[in-house]
């Protein structure tokens, strides 16, 4: 062959596999999107907004055991002084239901709680600094509380958490979900999610059929099964240390 000849087919050659190399470039695959973390994805706020959410406020109470000036109602916000241990309970009775709010802590240590189904009987005749012996806590308690513990008893808590327990109290009964605390009447949150002293933090509480869940901070921690009674009324805590709501809603299901 001649030298121009062998010349112009080594560069047709070359152009040839210069053009499957660039095709062969522009057929491959695009990368996938990196994805969210997995804990990011499991989170879901509930907000409260959207058929048959409605809000309570100040109306929607009546005080049980403490006095006038523990509770204040104002802007869509709840304040509570803590004193005089006591409860405030909905006017009405309430079965199922999803309840939203958001709370905080305004005191190192501080102690609240949500009371699910508590019952007449539990709030009749009530005396101030008791609680109802029943209903089914939804706990709401400050990190500084277990330190406090810690100090005083020169021990970890064991049968407690700062992170949103779950567990009946006085005659009512549930079978809680795992972990569970070490006399087994307690749920324990299976996740650390709840923020200190004077932040803000998010309860979802889903009760239906006798079953409380609890999600906080958009992810499911604890609740329990079997509860007996599974009716009655909801009620706020004051116990011993200022808090505040927010946000307050809920939406009452068949």
């Amino acid at each position: 062959m001649r030298p121009a000849a062998r010349f112009q087919v080594l560069v047709a050659l070359g152009v040839l596999s210069a053009l499957v190399v660039v095709r062969g470039t522009a057929q491959e695959p695009a990368k996938p999107a990196a994805e969210k973390p997995a804990a990011e994805a499991r989170k879901a706020f509930i907000d409260g907004v959207g058929p048959g959410w409605v809000a309570l406020g100040e109306a929607d109470f009546e005080n049980v055991n403490t006095s006038p000036e523990t509770w204040t109602f104002k802007d869509g916000g709840i304040q509570c002084t803590g004193t005089p241990v006591g409860v405030t309970k909905t006017k009405k009775k309430i079965t199922n239901f999803e309840l939203v709010t958001e709370w905080r802590h305004m005191k190192s240590g501080g102690n609240s709680g949500i009371f699910v189904w508590a019952t007449e009987e539990a709030l009749t005749g009530l005396k101030p600094n008791q609680l109802p012996p029943g209903g089914i806590e939804v706990q709401i308690l400050d990190h500084g509380y277990a330190e406090q513990y810690e100090k005083s008893q020169g021990k970890k808590p064991d049968w407690f958490t700062t992170n949103g327990d779950v567990f009946p109290v006085g005659k009512s009964t549930m079978k809680p979900f795992e972990p569970v605390s070490p006399k087994g009447g307690r749920s324990f949150p299976r996740k650390n999610l709840s923020k200190g002293v004077g932040e803000w933090n998010h309860y979802y509480v889903r009760a239906i059929n006798g079953e409380v869940r609890l999600w906080v901070n958009g992810e499911e921690v604890s609740g329990g099964n079997n509860c007996q009674p599974a009716t009655g009324f909801l009620c706020l805590e004051s116990e011993g240390a200022p808090i505040e709501f927010k946000n307050l809603r809920i939406r009452e299901l068949p």
